[in-house]
């Protein structure tokens, strides 16, 4: 990554620090530190992109399954959910877009990439964007977008309903939370193809699966998943 002279100068007047543990930003670094990248939980499911952990909690729940990945194991309260923390309740978009390069550059050297034809971001409803002022898978998809270089469609799913975070929620209270709460706008931009739904943490599934739901009306769609973090349920 190219550092403009700017940025060095900004830098030096309004320091970054790491959203983990709190250390000074070098100029190259994006919104996490080296040493707390490394130390992150990571997974292994671009190894294995069609039989993971993340890919089988979705199998017999989404018809048309290829693959999934997560960039690293997520449990609340311990350090590596600082950054979806920080960007979910602490206004720090960058953070999102930081994440999203960081994985996307991954998934393209594991040729993740190379039959997607779409990003979809999970929608949040209109009520909760206003509240958070943007997002927060949305941002992410961008990220990703500026490495892999696909477009990214928010105009194809919209969540007409906020009822609740999901945070608190065990699972059959989360499945029936988002049940009908997406709804298909657009279906003529997405026929026949490969898309991937990117989220900023998967639990039980239960959001992707309804708005997997939506977007399984449309011909010849096929659906990956990309998240962040996974609350893997049986670690």
């Amino acid at each position: 990554m190219r550092i403009s002279f700017l940025q060095r100068v900004f830098d030096l007047i309004a320091p970054r620090l790491c959203c983990i543990c709190g250390s000074r930003l070098a100029p190259e670094e994006d919104a996490i530190c080296v040493s707390c990248n490394l130390r992150l939980p990571r997974t292994d499911h671009l190894l294995q992109p069609y039989d993971n952990a993340l890919a089988k909690t979705f199998w017999g729940r989404i018809k048309h399954m290829e693959k999934a990945a997560a960039m690293y194991y997520h449990h609340g309260g311990s350090q590596a959910s600082y950054p979806i923390y920080n960007l979910k309740y602490d206004h720090r978009p960058e953070i999102g877009t930081a994440l999203g390069r960081l994985m996307a550059l991954e998934m393209e050297n594991a040729h993740f990439f190379n039959d997607i034809d779409v990003l979809i971001p999970v929608p949040l409803s209109a009520d909760r964007q206003r509240e958070r002022g943007y997002n927060q898978s949305e941002i992410i998809a961008k990220g990703m977008a500026e490495i892999c270089g696909k477009p990214v469609l928010t105009n194809v799913l919209e969540r007409r309903e906020y009822r609740g975070s999901q945070t608190q929620k065990g699972r059959w209270e989360r499945n029936e939370n988002v049940e009908n709460a997406f709804f298909l706008l657009n279906g003529n931009k997405i026929k026949n193809s490969h898309i991937l739904l990117v989220d900023d943490v998967v639990t039980t599934g239960a959001t992707i699966c309804a708005c997997a739901k939506q977007l399984e009306q449309v011909a010849g769609v096929k659906i990956s998943v990309a998240t962040i973090g996974f609350a893997d349920l049986k670690r």
